[in-house]
């Protein structure tokens, strides 16, 4: 059914001031040392003439990693055309984590000449971590991190102890860009399955938590200390599904949840963070069917619901553990897995753009976008960095979406999801995201007075184009990896019609 909706800006009433780096991304450890990574999909799966299939094994999803995934290099981070626009999209936070990170060795003096010890996954070297610095340094980011927590530092019955982080922390302050926050682990709630020591507990963790933030308060107190960076578990799902039988516990040996992790510790936290992906890919489909959605659904009213109900399941866990603190999504994006076959094209943007709307409705804090440039779901193609219909998208969401978020009054329905800010060029006036998510339907918008007009679409109406167009205009990269333009076209007051499918910024 089409929708109508009013814009009234004189009646807006502020609702909160978000964070304007709320729109930030992680670098995976695995990216910066090489190694391990989900296997890309092909252009006729992306396209969704081909189905993506992997046959279920009877030991679990362990087994089957040799088809979902294959080994890369290190990703190139002095890479010109990847900084420059890895530029555009600040200011930014920049996490370098994800499991690997919990696994690896730090081989600063090269003693171990490219061998992994045992105990570890793998190893970082200076040379890739001062390219981390450089990197972050060169796009005016902040940097977060995680830290090893493995058998090779310690057994389950030992303390953790910080003769690993003292040199990654030491040596990127050293260099001149220290170390702006830091998680303990990377999605402790998987316990040995995100590669803990064998036997480790909660109770293990929140002895160990306690020790790496008290370290860090006495040697680093300027490093903001995040947690507890859970995925699943606490009733929310990946998928379809409520509670556990949604949830990644069917993928991991065991699981537990933010209250196993938190409550008892002594060391508080100065930010409080999750993980959140909408489901689970067909690269784990054959595994869990219900927690994979189908693209048809990818417009859907529960789909795009999955992100606000995660914070508000979230939010009352941030206020019980850490009070009055922001709280972050340090790893998000359409599906874990890697991402969806759709997620690298513009079928993707409807969650991207409704998920920052929702979120900055419902709290302040920041996202981090599963991955910058790696994987199916990253902003850019992997090793050759061309952006992804959602790099445009957050490129205007910062360009045009300001920090004072306003009560839109307009209930969430299909055809229309209204979400409201102020200017991000601090001019008098506001900026309304409009997403008609009806792929059958028009929407209509009656302006009040003359606007400038960004309406983003997939190129020929395809949803799963992966080129976006800008009023019409194609969204590539021009000679010498420039930008495109991306002018806004004039939109006189009265009444717009705005096409199904399509995802429109109105500045007044």
């Amino acid at each position: 059914m089409s929708q109508h909706i009013k814009l009234s800006p004189e009646a807006l009433k502020p609702l909160r001031q978000i964070d304007p780096m709320m729109m930030s991304y992680n670098v995976e450890f695995a990216e910066v040392t090489g190694g391990t990574f989900w296997k890309a999909y092909t252009p006729e799966q992306v396209a969704g003439t081909e189905d993506f299939y992997v046959e279920p094994s009877s030991e679990g999803i362990a087994a089957m990693y040799k088809d979902l995934m294959q080994v890369y290099p290190p990703i190139d981070l002095y890479n010109e055309k990847l900084r420059s626009l890895a530029a555009q999209l600040g200011p930014v936070w920049v996490r370098v984590s994800g499991t690997w990170a919990t696994k690896t060795y730090y081989d600063f003096d090269g003693a171990m000449g490219g061998k992994v010890p045992e105990g570890y996954l793998n190893v970082l070297t200076k040379e890739q971590w001062i390219g981390v610095l450089d990197f972050v340094k060169a796009i005016g980011a902040k940097l977060i991190v995680s830290v090893a927590n493995c058998p090779g530092l310690h057994s389950a019955e030992e303390p953790w102890n910080p003769s690993e982080a003292e040199k990654l922390f030491s040596l990127s302050r050293e260099y001149g860009v220290p170390i702006n926050a830091a998680e303990f682990a990377n999605e402790p709630n998987m316990m040995e399955d995100t590669g803990f020591p064998k036997g480790y507990t909660p109770a293990h963790y929140r002895r160990d938590q306690d020790l790496f933030f008290r370290w860090l308060r006495a040697n680093y107190p300027e490093c903001i200390c995040v947690g507890p960076s859970t995925t699943g578990g606490d009733n929310v799902s990946f998928g379809k599904m409520g509670g556990k039988s949604g949830g990644v516990e069917q993928l991991t040996k065991n699981t537990c949840n933010c209250a196993d992790l938190l409550e008892g510790t002594s060391e508080p936290l100065d930010v409080f963070s999750y993980h959140y992906y909408n489901g689970l890919s067909e690269r784990l489909a054959s595994v869990m069917p219900a927690g994979h959605w189908q693209a048809e659904e990818a417009n859907s009213e529960p789909y795009l619901a999955t992100a606000i109900n995660f914070a508000h399941t979230y939010a009352p866990l941030r206020d019980k553990y850490c009070p009055g603190a922001p709280m972050w999504v340090t790893e998000s994006g359409d599906a874990g897995g890697g991402g969806d076959t759709w997620a690298s094209t513009y079928l993707d943007v409807f969650r991207t753009l409704n998920e920052l709307g929702g979120f900055a409705a419902v709290t302040d804090g920041v996202i981090f976008h599963n991955t910058l440039a790696s994987s199916d779901y990253g902003f850019l193609a992997r090793q050759i960095f061309d952006p992804r219909p959602n790099y445009f998208a957050v490129l205007l969401w910062n360009r045009l979406m300001g920090t004072t978020v306003y009560d839109a009054a307009e209930p969430v329905r299909e055809g229309a999801h209204v979400y409201v800010h102020s200017r991000r060029d601090q001019k008098e006036g506001f900026v309304y995201l409009i997403i008609n998510n009806s792929f059958t339907d028009t929407t209509t918008v009656e302006l009040p007075k003359d606007a400038w007009r960004y309406t983003l679409c997939g190129r020929d109406g395809n949803m799963r184009a992966t080129v976006m167009t800008l009023n019409g205009r194609p969204l590539t990269l021009g000679e010498g990896n420039s930008l495109p333009e991306m002018e806004p076209a004039a939109q006189a007051a009265g009444t717009v019609e705005l096409a199904p499918g399509t995802c429109t910024f109105f500045v007044l």
